[in-house]
């Protein structure tokens, strides 16, 4: 068997992953095979693994130029890819290429580590294609993750583009959360295998998810969803909205009523985007407001809650923001917060049961969480260890005060216990992390 292959053994136990789910294993035996493979699966059920895992078997270890190039809609993704290949812990090395820092910075990375495979936007990537910051010709595998998502977002021309600028490609990925009724040609797929996990896994994820309504008495809902947000106290909640403003209005109007919460969106610059995302992971956020950008091709696990604030703009959209929780064998509750005059789409029920809120629920508690950002990163050849060890050493915390830990190319995040916080930042106040004089402050 291809799982009994050393290196996927190896990667695995890294992972702390135990056995692969049935999708993974159908990627994993369709991807040693010659033929190009088009792999259809909802978000959340592992497609990341199931395209990584078969390159140990085709990347050549001893070879330093470009073997693999993975395509992503968005930075985020990217960054995702590449912490999970980071955790396989293997001899290959990697480089991500979006927009939003520096291209000097990649072509730098790209001249002196020798990376084997290169995660990238292809915006960006056509970029270096232009200024020859590396040459595309050893490259012999094509990964396009979100591949619907890409061509929703415009990429069509930019990935038609570095297609045929790969004169050595020998094996594409696909990888999409919906079914593209026609993959375009510039894929140049024609020896295909198809792997669908849609239908089933749509199914076994509605089993698991409850739908409810909220009923606001006004057009302007802000009022039902603090006192929703209110109900549901401590649980993790993302809100969508349509639209960017949307979404800073509402993040606002919460933080006026003195409730804590992230807001995330294609406009904001990328550290804020981030720092967003990790203390809604690390729990030292629970409510997460958001565009459609969250609602796919990111890892945010354990999403108690998914509200729609905004009616989705369709069908596929409705779908992916549902994806968000009830995920692997979880539970988990949708609401839609509707005034009296709005009318549901053809493609939500109509018999959704409506979810009375009480008329005084109470604030929900502080996070048991607070994030730290320390200015310094991989750059300054600071690791997660490094981090751990001047907590306890210099601010005399436990393992347990010690959360979740970051670490980003210029800085780090950290989530320390709440009750720990103040009397963390009195010890360390003039410490130095690794010989390092830095900042180590509340992350805003």
């Amino acid at each position: 068997m291809i799982q009994n292959n050393e290196l996927i053994k190896n990667a695995l136990r890294n992972l702390k992953i135990e056995a692969l789910n049935p999708m993974q294993e159908a990627a994993l035996e369709a991807a040693s095979k010659e033929k190009d493979v088009i792999l259809l699966s909802p978000t959340g059920s592992g497609k990341t693994l199931a395209f990584l895992l078969p390159l140990l078997m085709t990347l050549k270890p001893d070879d330093p130029t470009i073997q693999v190039l993975i395509l992503v809609p968005s930075r985020e993704l990217a960054l995702q890819i590449d912490a999970v290949f980071k955790a396989m812990n293997t001899i290959w090395k990697t480089c991500c290429c979006y927009g939003g820092h520096p291209i000097s910075e990649e072509k730098k990375s790209i001249s002196g580590n020798h990376p084997a495979i290169i995660i990238g936007t292809p915006g960006r990537i056509t970029d270096h294609f232009s200024k020859g910051n590396f040459n595309p010709d050893t490259i012999h595998t094509l990964i396009i993750d979100e591949f619907d998502k890409s061509l929703e977002f415009g990429f069509h021309d930019e990935m038609a583009e570095i297609i045929t600028q790969l004169p050595g490609l020998k094996k594409r990925i696909l990888l999409s959360a919906t079914d593209a009724e026609e993959i375009p040609q510039f894929t140049g797929m024609e020896n295909t295998v198809r792997l669908d996990f849609l239908e089933g896994a749509s199914t076994e994820q509605k089993s698991r998810l409850t739908l409810m309504k909220v009923i606001s008495p006004s057009k302007d809902k802000i009022d039902t969803l603090y006192n929703l947000l209110c109900t549901l106290g401590s649980s993790s909640c993302i809100v969508f909205c349509n639209h960017r403003d949307a979404v800073d209005r509402v993040h606002k109007l919460l933080s006026d009523k003195k409730l804590y919460s992230e807001r995330f969106h294609g406009g904001m610059e990328q550290p804020d985007r981030e720092r967003a995302l990790y203390k809604f992971r690390n729990g030292s956020c629970h409510v997460l407001i958001s565009t459609d950008l969250a609602a796919r091709g990111l890892d945010i696990p354990e999403v108690e809650h998914i509200i729609h604030y905004h009616l989705p703009v369709n069908e596929e959209a409705f779908t992916h923001r549902n994806g968000r929780t009830a995920r692997w064998d979880a539970t988990g509750t949708s609401y839609l917060v509707l005034h009296p005059e709005e009318k549901l789409p053809e493609y939500i029920p109509v018999d959704i049961e409506i979810f009375l809120l009480p008329e005084n629920a109470p604030k929900p508690p502080k996070p048991l969480w607070v994030t730290l950002y320390i200015g310094k990163g991989k750059k300054d050849k600071l690791s997660r260890i490094d981090i751990a060890g001047f907590l306890y050493k210099k601010g005399n915390l436990s393992r347990e005060d010690v959360g979740q830990i970051d670490v980003k190319e210029h800085y780090a995040f950290v989530a320390i216990r709440r009750g720990k916080v103040k009397q963390l930042l009195t010890l360390i106040r003039g410490e130095k992390i690794k010989g390092m004089k830095t900042v180590i402050e509340e992350a805003d």
